[in-house]
């Protein structure tokens, strides 16, 4: 087979041409979108790894594993989560696109008043 002729996802994408993805490949992409989404807050807030585990009731590890995109939390962690960051979590599905945003609280330690946005995260096939 001629390597030359392959061609990436991306470059596909850009020709209009038909890209097939595995779920597994669209699951990770939500894993890793919703994992900046944490770092994003958690790095607006200027609060560690460690002190999120804390809030939330959970180990640095753990934490690290979400961030970097190698989990997919069940619906009470999340909840957890977002209360650990002092922030609203809204999640768009919309077909093979996943958009998570944190939406900090009035009177948020990072200073910000209930308008405070922290997109992070957003994956799209």
């Amino acid at each position: 087979m001629n390597h030359a002729q392959w061609k990436t996802r991306r470059t596909r994408k850009i020709l209009g041409e038909p890209v097939h993805e595995s779920q597994a490949y669209v699951e990770a992409g939500y894993a890793f979108a919703l994992g900046q989404a944490v770092y994003d807050r958690r790095t607006e807030l200027g609060i560690s790894q460690a002190e999120v585990a804390r809030r939330a009731g959970m180990t640095q590890p753990q934490i690290s594993l979400v961030e970097g995109g190698d989990s997919l939390p069940t619906l009470p962690l999340l909840t957890r989560l977002a209360k650990a960051l002092d922030a609203a979590l809204s999640i768009d599905l919309d077909g093979d696109a996943a958009v998570f945003v944190f939406s900090a609280h009035g009177g948020s330690p990072s200073g910000g008043a209930g308008g405070e946005t922290s997109t992070g995260g957003s994956a799209a096939a």
